[in-house]
């Protein structure tokens, strides 16, 4: 039974094709015929399929242009362009693919990485042609059910990688025809869409109107037939890649060839049909209320098949209400649909009432997929986002991930003392903010991606240098504010204070060793964002009974036993450095620990000696302000490269 939806709207609609378009003509340049039987080939598919020109992510040497997941955050950027959607906004990332640019991770957390985006929840469909129309019905059930205000579902592929010359070159030319096949049939590109509650009205020629999202149904029927398309299994589909001693071997026998069955898809058109009749039978659909009809189909051939299986049921759609891009833009898989709708939507107007529907035959081992939208009429300016769905500040990440481990709150709420939970609670939404908006600075994206440099290290250092020669100021300025009723914290503030007052001078040493050519400390400075937080510090140290600054250093030493040590091994990966250039990193990742300890004791006694009830409240706006300043010191490391 279809998975019907009542309050999901298509708010928009993208599409990402790398390069130029590729003619038949030009396909030569990049996956040239191999031998005779190879050209013999390409001649007569592409004389069937229809296909006029296509897309590649690469070039014609074989090198990759983009990978994956660049065509999908291209493809979302598209999307989000057209309706001024926000990806902020966004709070649940769903793809569909055959396959991303790594093994693992999953493909949506790949292309949340390439997009710098904020947390959020994802999901990858591993599949085929129907596996774009999985991805989009998880982020519709996410937006039906309330969880999400919005979500995006993108797709993807990039077949070329697989077909280039090279490839076949290695093997002496001896492919069958089975792996010839889809040499000819398959091209790269991705497409998007943005689903949400709101119903924003659709962009361009269907302004105006909005496009709820009906139903979607999805069935497989790989119990009842051999596998048709695959990779990774040998041509007799008895050995999988990873059963031969190497992959080296693998590839020899022809494992890893994406092959496709042809003598068997005659069936997969005909299952269609009959899932295509029932779902009329059942009331889900009329076709004489169908005025669009999207159809993916891996070449024209199988125009006249679907046509005369429609007509035999009894429930043909006119071929003028047919849609398809295959001529110009190729079959790119799971990716084919959502470029097909997004510009269909591009270039056709649609009316109020007016139904789109479509459908998506997989080959792998059959699966049919169908999907109805209805255009409705918008009355005035766009529908508000329901507040009710919006994600809460602190998100809800895995726990188990390795980003989370290595840059999990600096103290877990479950495990607070007696009494501390909420404060904890609340410190920890501030600090899963933070760090998230810190993994997306240029400075750690740089890193991140490999890209850091010495200079990079250097600069950072002269910014870091004289901010942290400030701690232990500071702090003994906040200690000698504090009035009679908070000396025993007065004291455990001091002590911190004199442990941390020297540290200045590791990082300073560090700084010369990595090649810093300054030799006076006092001629560094901070930069914008340091000097902002230096100054709210020393000014907040200044007033009566500054127990705000302990939310001050929960942050400040979070972020040195937190995050610095997560950065530390991509440091040390990236610059060709001696150890004892990242001595202040070395030491702060192994002793903040201790630091943080002694800061929930400093907490402990804070709360003891409160009497007005402010302490925690000042805590808490004290970090918020400390994240939101130090987030800044990050930011203005790498102001040029700033977004």
């Amino acid at each position: 039974m279809p998975i019907a939806f009542n309050r999901v709207y298509l708010e928009s609609a993208g599409y990402f094709m790398p390069g130029e378009p590729v003619s038949n003509e030009a396909m030569d340049s990049y996956i040239a015929p191999l031998n005779r039987m190879s050209s013999r080939i390409k001649t007569r598919i592409l004389a069937e399929n229809g296909i006029k020109q296509r897309y590649y992510a690469i070039d014609p040497e074989g090198a990759t242009v983009f990978t994956n997941a660049q065509l999908a955050a291209n493809a979302i950027r598209d999307c989000l362009r057209r309706n001024d959607g926000d990806l902020a906004d966004v709070s649940l990332l769903t793809s569909g693919s055959s396959g991303g640019d790594a093994l693992m991770p999953g493909f949506a957390n790949m292309i949340q990485g390439e997009l710098a985006a904020h947390p959020m929840e994802t999901l990858s469909v591993h599949g085929i042609c129907a596996a774009g129309v999985s991805a989009i019905q998880t982020a519709a059930q996410g937006v039906e059910m309330g969880g999400h205000a919005r979500a995006l579902a993108v797709a993807a592929e990039l077949p070329s990688r697989l077909f280039k010359r090279s490839r076949f070159a290695a093997r002496g030319y001896d492919a069958d025809f089975d792996a010839h096949f889809l040499r000819w049939m398959l091209s790269d590109g991705a497409g998007a869409v943005l689903l949400g509650q709101g119903g924003r009205p659709l962009p361009g020629a269907s302004s105006g109107v909005r496009l709820r999202l009906k139903w979607v149904h999805q069935r497989s029927f790989s119990g009842d037939y051999p596998v048709c398309m695959q990779l990774g299994l040998s041509a007799d589909r008895q050995k999988g890649h990873l059963d031969y001693p190497s992959w080296n071997e693998a590839e020899a026998d022809g494992a890893l060839s994406l092959r496709q069955d042809i003598r068997l898809l005659p069936h997969l058109f005909d299952i269609g049909i009959h899932e295509y009749a029932k779902l009329v039978r059942d009331g889900w659909l009329d076709p004489d209320q169908v005025d669009h009809f999207l159809c993916h189909y891996s070449s024209e051939k199988f125009i006249p098949v679907v046509e005369d299986l429609m007509e035999k049921a009894g429930l043909v759609i006119p071929r003028e209400r047919w849609f398809s891009n295959l001529a110009w833009r190729g079959n790119t898989g799971a990716a084919s649909i959502l470029i097909m709708l997004a510009e269909f939507l591009e270039t056709r107007e649609v009316k109020p009432g007016e139904q789109i529907f479509c459908y998506i035959p997989e080959s792998g081992r059959f699966m049919a997929a169908y999907m109805l939208l209805e255009a409705e009429a918008v009355q005035g300016a766009t529908v508000a986002v329901s507040a009710g769905a919006t994600p809460t500040a602190k998100g809800h990440e895995d726990a188990h991930s390795a980003d989370a481990d290595a840059i999990a709150p600096p103290h877990d709420p479950d495990m607070a003392p007696q009494g501390l939970g909420q404060l904890l609670t609340e410190l920890a939404a501030i600090w899963h903010d933070y760090r998230s908006r810190v993994w997306r600075t240029p400075v750690v994206r740089r890193l991140r991606n490999r890209q850091f440099q010495t200079a990079d290290y250097l600069n950072w250092m002269e910014n870091w240098i004289p901010q942290v020669r400030e701690g232990s100021k500071w702090m003994r300025e906040g200690a000698a504010s504090l009035t009679e009723q908070y000396q025993p914290l007065a004291a455990l503030i001091d002590m911190h204070a004199g442990e941390e007052q020297n540290d200045f001078q590791i990082l300073f040493q560090d700084y010369r060793t990595a090649g810093g050519t300054i030799d006076n400390i006092d001629l560094l400075r901070r930069n914008p964002g340091g000097e902002a937080l230096n100054a709210y510090l020393h000014s907040l140290a200044a007033t009566r009974d500054p127990i705000g600054l302990l939310g001050a250093i929960y942050i400040i030493e979070g972020t040195g036993q937190r995050i610095v040590p997560a950065l530390l091994p991509l440091l040390k990966a990236s610059l060709k450095l001696p150890p004892d250039a990242f001595r202040f990193l070395e030491y702060h990742g192994h002793n903040d620990e201790n630091h943080l300890a002694r800061w929930l004791t400093a907490v402990e006694l804070a709360l003891d000696c409160d009497e007005d009830g402010r302490a925690e409240r000042r805590i808490v706006d004290t970090a918020r302000r400390t994240a939101a300043l130090y987030l800044m010191q990050f930011h203005h490391v790498m102001e040029d490269d700033a977004t």
